[in-house]
């Protein structure tokens, strides 16, 4: 189970999850695409893994937008030679009850997470068929994939959505190599979740503490955040899984937040 000279793609790998994931694939020997809306912090990262003796592209890319992930995808193939895996992670993080919670803000929500999923696998995934090449695509899900929660009323169905995504791909994609699985991380201490806090506390009515202590952490087995190591680790796995035994699925990184 190797990524060893094969070609990542990884949206959202300017910052927090994505870039991990970017840098761990990095450091097992593929050559990755830092795709972001950030050029100027994606071509930081991809020159950071380059120092380091890796091999990195930054390219700069709006998920919600066809032509920009064709654009990317296709420039991305032509200077690394292919795409071997596609970790679409790219995403965002707006929370309201819903009866405040604006249509344009649902519709944003819906664009980047299963729209952005969606065009980005529609364009990695002609490359994985091409020569018989396979692949892995990994779907950056969540607890929320399986759970719910207040004032997440479009990121949770996002969320169930990847579900439905990957198992389409993984039945389409199986006979020809490709495996589609979704790795779905608990609350991980990045800006998008530190930006939660004071909103939740807020709508709840409660302390940000207690926000960290009863919402976010209450669930797990041992008071912790899941890291961005400990999903970058998940995601390594399973782009390096060579076998078709594991597509479909969904694996949850969550110190026990969720069980399934």
């Amino acid at each position: 189970m190797s990524v060893q000279n094969k070609v990542a793609v990884v949206t959202g790998a300017a910052s927090g999850i994505g870039e991990q994931c970017a840098r761990k694939l990095a450091s097992l020997g593929a050559a990755v695409v830092i795709a972001d809306l950030n050029l100027d912090h994606a071509q930081k990262v991809a020159d950071s893994i380059i120092a380091t003796g890796g091999k990195a592209l930054a390219i700069s890319m709006d998920v919600t937008s066809e032509e920009a992930v064709n654009a990317g995808i296709e420039r991305a193939a032509k200077e690394l030679g292919g795409i071997d895996i596609l970790v679409s992670n790219a995403g965002i993080q707006i929370v309201a009850p819903i009866e405040d919670y604006a249509y344009a803000d649902w519709r944003k929500m819906l664009d980047i997470h299963l729209d952005g999923a969606f065009l980005t696998t529609k364009a990695a995934i002609k490359h994985m068929y091409a020569g018989k090449r396979g692949g892995s695509i990994v779907y950056m899900g969540s607890v929320h994939s399986h759970e719910a929660s207040q004032l997440k009323s479009a990121y949770v169905t996002a969320k169930h959505g990847l579900l439905g995504l990957a198992r389409v791909v993984a039945k389409e994609g199986g006979p020809r190599g490709v495996r589609a699985n979704v790795v779905c991380p608990g609350f991980v201490r990045t800006p998008l979740v530190d930006k939660q806090i004071p909103e939740q506390a807020k709508a709840l009515g409660i302390s940000e503490a207690e926000v960290v202590k009863n919402v976010m952490l209450k669930e797990t087995v041992d008071g912790e955040f899941t890291t961005v190591e400990d999903v970058a680790n998940t995601v390594a796995f399973l782009a390096g899984f060579e076998s078709a035994a594991l597509t479909g699925q969904s694996i949850i990184v969550s110190h026990g937040w969720s069980m399934q």
